[in-house]
């Protein structure tokens, strides 16, 4: 059993363990939405100075009842503004949310343009599911940013700043009481809010991991039914999601903490405004309307605070899902290209040619790697698979350098065949020829041209890739065999599929190849889905196809199936195939023979049996490894 994994060719720097966030990471974001936030603003302004003029009007009608002056148009006036006060608010508010939907949608827009150029070895040092939660989970938190935090800022400050100067005006004595109750009770809720956003960074992280397990566990669903081991897949997918609920109430604990406090605060400035206040009207410092007036703006400094502090655990809970989307927008892009052009092909070289190539993956997927080793031994252990357990954490240990100084060639329309055993490094052989990642040492020649001197959208074109088990894309046939080749008609794909003997599947259904294949491809056999993923790649035209053969074991007629396949694909290409049949590789033109990383056999099926032990002995087991 294998767990290995592709490497990356260049190291990239990474964004620090605990990404953290700030405002200043949602301007790219909000600046796509620049003119909506700007009338924003301008309501925001209108909304606040409609409302600071409320109390005035309120202090000036007392003023005239208590003076028995006919108030005239005023209160009229007053209900003017609240109206308007009213529809400005909502209809700011309607703004808000649509461009809060926006920028999750943009959020995410970026995120799954960004993973889906990210190098090969970040998917490899990274689970899925916890990638799928920054795009889901995640990007939904920053709604908050918006609709309960930042857009809000402009008018509240306004506010804020109106009623300040307008009750230093009124009682400057009465506005230091309140800075004093209300300045204590920020301090205390800013210092909580750092707390905040670190559970809420770890509960985003937890969730990821929930993801990860739930994917693991609905995508192997079968061989978890077959295993009986149902039971303990629901054990480890219930401890993620213990802890992401542990993360949510230490979240819950701390937002617990701030509403009281602002609640307090609230009602200790209103105690402290009536009874000083009346205190004051009293001995005559300031009359009635005065202290109203007072009192109506304290509810107004009042009321931008507590959505300020209300809005706090929400608004770090979108700090913290931004750190963790931020954090893959910084991983570095898999680049075009190493040098700015692509050199013309050299006459008469081989298609294909390795010279004293090396290569190790880096740190982060090993670490990555000896984590699913551990996962997998564990699995084993439980199943009572000791040896194939300790065979596991072996391949791991044994992978740091998977190839030693390979050399090898493929010469134009030839035929090629990689054996060797489990781990000996064949499929990253494969995998370093499209250039998901680079030889740590060494050169691969495509046409005599070193490939890092080719870009690798012209390098990838060259190559038809048939990985081993190859993923069926949930959809129809011609979904699967489009997908590298969208402009191909349904008679282009019908001769592909005949040629590699998938006939049958076309007659099964009326739809022929607009045929469901189901999630996964189950609705298609194993060599069916192979020759499926081989028909995709012949679809493409390329002159050169890697085949890493599945392992699975065919029966008789499939087997035959697919030798025909692939001798019908060799007649007009070139084929590197990682072969575990006898039957594919007797008939190659060349045979190479791997074994820890290095090439210790070449040559034909007969004279590799007289000369190298190692393909003698995988002849004899007729090379299924």
């Amino acid at each position: 059993m294998s767990f290995s994994a592709p490497a990356r060719g260049r190291r990239g720097r990474r964004a620090p363990e605990g990404p953290r966030a700030s405002f200043r990471q949602l301007v790219p974001f909000l600046l796509e939405h620049k003119r909506t936030l700007v009338v924003v603003a301008m309501l925001s302004v209108l909304g606040a100075a409609a409302t600071l003029a409320q109390p005035l009007l309120v202090g000036e009608v007392i003023s005239r009842v208590q003076s028995s002056v006919p108030l005239g148009a005023l209160v009229w006036l007053l209900v003017a503004f609240v109206v308007l006060s009213s529809v400005i608010s909502g209809f700011q508010h309607y703004l808000l949310q649509r461009t809060g939907t926006a920028v999750v949608f943009s959020s995410r827009r970026r995120l799954i343009s960004r993973i889906l150029r990210l190098p090969i070895s970040e998917f490899d040092a990274r689970r899925t599911g916890d990638l799928v939660s920054r795009v889901g989970t995640d990007t939904t938190l920053l709604y908050a940013v918006l609709t309960q935090g930042f857009a809000d800022a402009v008018g509240n400050a306004l506010i804020l700043v109106g009623a300040v100067i307008a009750m230093a005006v009124i009682d400057p004595l009465l506005l230091g009481l309140i800075i004093v109750v209300v300045g204590a009770s920020l301090a205390v809720v800013v210092l909580l809010s750092t707390r905040i956003r670190s559970a809420s960074a770890d509960q985003q992280a937890k969730v990821g991991e929930l993801s990860s397990g739930v994917e693991r566990a609905v995508g192997s669903i079968r061989t978890i039914r077959a295993s009986g081991a149902t039971e303990r897949e629901i054990a480890a997918v219930t401890e993620n999601a213990t802890a992401a609920y542990a993360a949510g109430v230490r979240i819950a604990r701390v937002s617990a903490l701030i509403v009281p406090i602002a609640f307090v605060a609230l009602q200790v400035s209103l105690l402290v405004v009536l009874g000083v206040g009346g205190y004051r009207v009293a001995s005559g410092a300031i009359d009635v309307a005065a202290l109203v007036t007072f009192v109506i703006f304290l509810f107004l400094l009042v009321q931008p605070l507590a959505s300020a502090i209300g809005a706090i655990t929400s608004v770090n809970q979108a700090l913290g899902a931004l750190g963790r989307i931020q954090e893959v927008l910084d991983l570095p892009l898999e680049d075009d290209a190493d040098r700015p052009s692509s050199p013309a092909a050299v006459p008469d070289a081989a298609a294909l040619a390795f010279r004293d190539v090396h290569f190790h993956y880096p740190d982060d997927v090993v670490k990555a790697r000896e984590a699913a080793a551990a996962e997998a031994r564990s699995v084993l252990e439980q199943a009572h698979l000791e040896r194939a357990a300790d065979e596991t954490v072996a391949e791991v240990d044994d992978d740091r350098d998977v190839l030693r100084g390979v050399s090898f060639e493929v010469p134009r329309g030839s035929r090629v065949a990689l054996v060797g055993p489990s781990g000996a490094g064949k499929s990253t052989i494969l995998a370093l020829i499209e250039r998901f990642y680079d030889p740590t040492e060494g050169a691969i020649l495509v046409d005599g041209v070193d490939a890092r001197d080719l870009s690798r959208g012209d390098l990838r074109a060259r190559f038809g890739y048939v990985e081993q088990d190859a993923p069926t894309l949930a959809g129809t046939i011609a979904d699967n065999l489009r997908l590298a080749s969208p402009a191909a008609s349904d008679a282009d794909c019908e001769r592909v599929l005949r040629a590699v003997n998938l006939a049958d599947v076309l007659e099964r259904s009326p739809l022929g190849v607009d045929a469901p294949v189901g999630e996964d491809g189950v609705m298609l056999s194993g060599g069916e889905r192979q020759r499926l993923a081989i028909a995709r790649a012949l679809l493409a035209a390329p002159p050169v196809l890697l085949l890493d053969e599945s392992t699975s074991s065919l029966d008789g007629v499939n087997e035959q199936r697919m030798r025909e396949a692939i001798d019908a694909v060799a007649t007009d290409r070139t084929l590197l195939v990682i072969a575990h049949r006898l039957s594919t590789v007797v008939d190659s033109d060349l045979i190479v023979v791997l074994d820890k990383g290095r090439v210790v056999g070449r040559g034909t099926h007969s004279e590799l049996v007289a000369s190298t032990p190692l393909y003698r002995d995988l002849a004899k087991h007729q090379l299924l490894v």
